[in-house]
């Protein structure tokens, strides 16, 4: 039996409830469970800003009127010191029953026909690192521009100082760190 063809369309806000369950069921980011009314307002609020932006775009895939896939999509330079634009997409996720079901293609053919309406020349791909997610963009011919790593603002903050003061940045930092850290040992072995 042939596949009907997927219903791609932009994402509304009030597509915000059915989005949070997708991201949460799929990357496991956008938790909504601890606070709902907060976590609905946000997306509502984020997808009517994005509705809004001529330069972004949240496309969603429907199976029988239920969202199973998404993909943002923005449009910007290539990198910091070109004025050749590129359509940059992220966020593909497809909830694991309807992968290997034509989901991914179709949204990125709809990126595609989105670059090409806009004579952008260029797509870039932001993935999470999923071997299968960056198997199917190798398929399509996407090859690897760089990495992408998140990290929380204070985590980053205490490793920068970590690292600041192995390399000698703070030589008095240094040094009391290694004072209590003696002073640690010698109480552990007491």
């Amino acid at each position: 039996m042939p596949r009907q063809a997927p219903r791609i369309r932009d994402a509304v806000p009030e597509d915000a409830w059915d989005l949070l369950d997708l991201w949460a069921a799929v990357s496991g980011i956008g938790d909504h469970s601890s606070s709902p009314d907060r976590s609905l307002a946000d997306a509502e609020q984020a997808l009517a800003t994005i509705a809004l932006d001529p330069d972004q775009r949240l496309l969603v895939a429907e199976h029988e009127d239920r969202i199973v896939a998404a993909m943002k999509l923005s449009r910007g330079p290539l990198w910091p010191l070109a004025l050749d634009q590129a359509v940059h997409s992220s966020f593909l996720l497809v909830l694991p029953h309807y992968r290997r079901h034509g989901y991914g293609h179709a949204l990125m053919e709809a990126a595609l026909a989105w670059a090409e309406e806009k004579d952008i020349t260029q797509i870039t791909v932001v993935t999470d690192g999923n071997r299968d997610t960056n198997r199917f963009f190798a398929r399509l011919g996407l090859g690897t521009l760089g990495n992408v790593r998140h990290a929380h603002t204070a985590a980053l903050r205490k490793k920068l100082t970590t690292e600041r003061a192995r390399s000698g940045g703070n030589r008095h930092l240094v040094e009391v760190l290694a004072q209590r850290r003696s002073m640690r040992r010698r109480q552990g072995t007491a």
